[in-house]
């Protein structure tokens, strides 16, 4: 049955909705995939917080335009598309696709968008081995803790310029997740040269 202007209105708005609220876009083609299947991929992604959305490319395109936090999706818009829009875990919502990956073996992970910045294959990949929000701070949590006392007393500057670095690390994120994923490239360039 076509959908009237007022539903394509209402999925636009909803889409808009769900994007406001997430961290991470990745955008695969699922063709071949069963309803069954894709309900079963939504069931899975369901714990690491993110809304897996199956809708029409021109619809998704209208919902990102001039948003330039997501306008970088739109060149992965072809063909059948789900989206699956991360709110919570990043790292546990991208493994969580790649096992259902390798077990349905009929999905391709096109890209995704994180920060305004389109991501490759391999730049999904690098996230998971970034640590984690809350691993980073945990870990600067330690390294505090080992500071003694009397040297501690001397570094009064010390959480101001702890809290300007926190900040900083979003907009870093997206050069490591780069870098990271560079660097694999390279190696296994490396590795099919030899």
């Amino acid at each position: 049955m076509p959908r009237t202007i007022e539903d394509k209105k209402e999925i636009v708005a909803e889409l808009k909705e769900v994007l406001s609220q997430s961290q991470l876009a990745l955008i695969i083609d699922y063709q071949g995939l069963t309803v069954a299947e894709i309900t079963d991929l939504r069931r899975k992604m369901r714990p690491t917080g993110t809304v897996c959305k199956k809708t029409k490319n021109t619809l998704m395109r209208i919902a990102v335009e001039g948003d330039s936090r997501w306008q970088p999706m739109t060149e992965f818009l072809t063909g059948s598309s789900v989206f699956l829009l991360v709110q919570e875990d990043m790292k546990g919502a991208i493994k969580t696709y790649q096992d259902f990956q390798k077990a349905a073996k009929k999905t391709e992970l096109r890209g995704g968008v994180l920060d305004g910045q389109a991501l490759t294959q391999d730049d999904v990949k690098a996230l998971t081995e970034l640590p984690s929000k809350e691993e980073l701070m945990a870990r600067l949590a330690g390294g505090l803790k080992a500071i003694p006392t009397k040297l501690a007393v001397g570094l009064n500057a010390v959480p101001t310029q702890l809290a300007v670095g926190i900040k900083e690390v979003p907009g870093s994120l997206v050069r490591a997740i780069k870098a990271v994923s560079e660097k694999e490239g390279g190696s296994q360039e490396d590795s099919q040269a030899a």
